[in-house]
């Protein structure tokens, strides 16, 4: 960062003067997750500052610009995060022609369970590798579904609760006329 200069692993050199850099860390996360002291705070204050001071020297950090602190997610953004990982999820089924269908019930039980204040919403893929894709790429090799079909998630008895309808038979592919 002095010089303006970045070296790669093959030793070719870039022009890094004009260059702006956004690093992230989550540096002070696990602090600011314990529940704070006191009967009247409501959120930890100056412990990510102290996080940060002990994580990195002087001579670095005097060579930020900026530093900026975000809040938690919210539960609408976390709901947006199970949208964008539910989606891709029919994209991927749609050639195996099985649908998918998401309660609002299901989607709640996601946010909370794939979403903390210490690590975000990191835990989400997980979340539903474990409890949706698990148990449908069962469904689909061995069950009901490997014919296609279409996959409720809802909540029942507070689980998350994945229910299967099958197509009967598999559609034949249409035929096009094609004029010679």
């Amino acid at each position: 960062m002095d010089h303006g200069k970045l070296t790669d692993t093959n030793g070719k050199q870039v022009d890094f003067r004009n260059t702006i850099l956004i690093m992230t860390t989550n540096a002070g996360a696990f602090d600011l997750a314990k529940p704070p002291l006191g009967f009247n705070k409501t959120i930890r204050e100056g412990d990510d500052t102290e996080a940060l001071e002990r994580m990195f020297t002087p001579e670095f950090r005097n060579r930020l610009d900026a530093i900026i602190k975000f809040q938690n997610l919210s539960t609408e953004v976390v709901g947006m995060v199970v949208d964008k990982f539910i989606n891709q999820l029919k994209i991927q089924l749609l050639e195996k022609l099985i649908t998918v269908e998401l309660k609002q019930d299901g989607k709640l039980w996601l946010v909370n369970k794939g979403y903390d204040a210490k690590n975000g919403a990191r835990p989400m893929a997980r979340v539903i590798d474990e409890f949706i894709k698990k148990p449908l790429a069962d469904e689909m090799l061995f069950g009901s579904l490997t014919s296609g079909g279409k996959v409720l998630i809802d909540v029942k008895d507070g689980m998350l609760n994945l229910t299967f309808d099958s197509l009967k038979s598999k559609p034949k592919p249409k035929k096009e006329k094609v004029k010679v």
